[in-house]
């Protein structure tokens, strides 16, 4: 294969990349976990981390 093939072969892998990332981003069962995640930062509760701080 040429330099051009695989550059053809790795366009096709970068959009289906592409694709599948936005499908997980966008996925409706996620919707929860993000905004906890979204959330978490306006949370009044201190975080317990593993070397005993609270942050």
């Amino acid at each position: 294969m040429t330099y051009y093939d695989w550059l053809g072969v790795l366009s096709i892998v970068m959009l289906v990349m592409f694709i599948g990332i936005g499908w997980w981003a966008y996925n409706p069962k996620n919707k929860t976990r993000f905004d906890d995640a979204a959330n978490s930062i306006l949370d009044q509760d201190p975080v317990d981390t593993p070397n005993g701080d609270k942050h």
